[in-house]
């Protein structure tokens, strides 16, 4: 059975549908608001007419490409092209402004392939093991684990832990508009119908990193983003880096690839969370956490091996369980039901075939988009030659496209400038984006799920501390917190002492 899956993805029609659906996909995830999803939902009608295994592989390389292609536009232009990208612009672009783009680009490319093998070989392997862990998670577990992800916010703030937490109340605040939770009262609506649902990530997303990226860009006095004489001095060669210092990152990729794993596992969470907490683990365990934001590969590393992970992790739930890991293994639950196929615990032994063909098609994808990606990486560096005054017509464009395609309406339009008007000022200020972006995110997981359990416990927070997982990740998250506020006394306390030993040595 296993060889018979793995031959009926490799004919000819198969392997074009895979190529092809990999390259869309790589094209949807680096346009900004044109997210996997989206994507993979347009496709869906096509597969009505195919058989099973051509129409789920190209569904599969949809969403592989789709996730990947969100590194280019992040490393590239500060602008990540889909959620799962936001982290590769803290290091992907500083890399690309000092003229190393091809190698930026290079690091995602090899590691984003890592990463989504790795999480194949876990989905393969573990998958009931796995998704029986995952049914342990009830309403406190989810709790726990979303809060204990706002710690990030120390590691993503900067040097100052009070601007970080000022942006992270700010993205807490807005994700209260709309509808509450359980009950369905609304708040926050000022009586404007259109926010009666809140306020959609990918428009905020949009506004955040695209539009006030094109503010700030606007605002410079040269014409491109990047010299051609800059692009000349850092000429691509392969990938851009050496198998020493691929060797040098394994660590910190298989950490990531974990974390990856795990988030997409986890139904709600998904790729949007598991780059950015990838990329405070890689920043929290490093020696030299001060040059994370500066240019460097381990940013990079950690978060395209954690997105491209979630892919792979997000499945197993949806092909053991019938549950969806994230929006986009929701469409791909519809495209198993298109085709008469019901997915979980009976699937591997009453269609084993098909199961390995989807294996092998996503093997397959995963391979295309390497390739696909490699042979595109001169192409994709001669957007920095592009001078601004046609580049960010065109990106802005774009965005609006994206924004009013979420929901065919114009107030996802507005709210996107809006929120590239409040990204910009925030960049005025100094205080940072992402923290906003994760408490917007995070803030509907933790109080629909602190709703939950309050009514499952009857209005007692006692089961969040006893049940084991909930409780075990309640201490790690007040340790994270303990530690980080020391580590940030001791580091004030270090400046002050260099400063006036700075002084004395100047007085003598």
């Amino acid at each position: 059975m296993i060889l018979t899956g793995i031959l009926s993805v490799l004919t000819l029609k198969t392997l074009l549908m895979i190529l092809g659906g990999t390259i869309v996909g790589i094209i949807v995830g680096s346009v900004p608001g044109l997210t996997v999803t989206m994507g993979v939902a347009l496709f869906l009608p096509i597969t009505f007419g195919m058989s099973p295994v051509e129409g789920l592989s190209l569904l599969m390389a949809l969403y592989i490409g789709g996730t990947s292609g969100g590194l280019i536009s992040a490393i590239l232009l500060k602008i990540p092209g889909t959620p799962a990208s936001i982290a590769t612009t803290f290091d992907g672009a500083p890399m690309a402004a000092r003229g190393e783009a091809g190698r930026a680009l290079g690091i995602g490319i090899v590691f984003s392939f890592i990463g989504g093998m790795l999480s194949l070989v876990v989905l393969f392997t573990l998958s009931p093991f796995l998704a029986d862990v995952a049914l342990q998670f009830g309403p406190f577990e989810y709790f726990s684990i979303a809060l204990f992800s706002l710690t990030l916010v120390a590691g993503l703030s900067g040097n100052s832990l009070l601007r970080g937490t000022i942006a992270a109340v700010l993205g807490v605040s807005v994700a209260l508009v709309g509808m509450a939770p359980i009950t369905g009262f609304p708040r926050l609506t000022f009586g404007i119908s259109e926010l009666d649902a809140g306020i959609s990530l990918l428009p905020a997303l949009i506004g955040l990193f695209a539009i006030s990226q094109v503010l700030d860009y606007a605002e410079g006095d040269t014409d491109g983003a990047v010299s051609a004489e800059d692009l000349k001095r850092h000429p691509i060669r392969g990938f851009g880096l050496s198998l020493q210092e691929t060797l040098g990152q394994t660590w910190n990729a298989l950490r990531s690839s974990a974390i990856g794993v795990a988030i997409g596992i986890l139904p709600g969470l998904g790729a949007a969370v598991c780059n950015i907490i990838a990329y405070g683990a890689a920043r929290k365990a490093s020696k030299t956490p001060e040059k994370f934001g500066t240019g460097i590969i381990d940013g990079i590393v950690a978060s395209e091996s954690s997105n491209n992970a979630s892919t792979g992790g997000a499945m197993v739930p949806l092909m053991t369980l019938g549950i969806p890991g994230d929006n986009t293994t929701a469409i791909l639950l519809a495209g198993f039901m298109i085709h008469g196929i019901t997915p979980g615990p009976l699937l591997f032994d009453n269609d084993a075939v098909l199961v390995y063909g989807i294996f092998t098609a996503l093997v397959v994808a995963n391979v295309a988009m390497l390739g696909a990606l490699f042979f595109g990486l001169p192409f994709f560096v001669k957007v920095l030659a592009v001078p601004r005054n046609i580049l960010l017509p065109v990106i802005v464009s774009l965005c609006v496209i994206g924004a009013y395609e979420i929901n065919n309406r114009m107030f996802d339009v507005w709210t996107m400038l809006a929120f590239g008007l409040v990204g910009y000022a925030m960049k005025k200020a100094r205080l940072p984006t992402t923290p906003l972006l994760l408490g917007f995110i995070l803030a509907p997981i933790i109080e629909t799920n602190l709703r939950r359990g309050l009514q499952k416990s009857q209005d007692s927070f006692l089961p969040f501390l006893t049940e084991p997982i909930s409780g075990t990740i309640l201490v790690m998250t007040l340790i994270v917190v303990i530690y980080t506020l020391w580590a940030q006394l001791g580091l004030r306390r270090h400046k002050r002492a260099q400063a006036a030993a700075e002084a004395r040595r100047r007085e003598a």
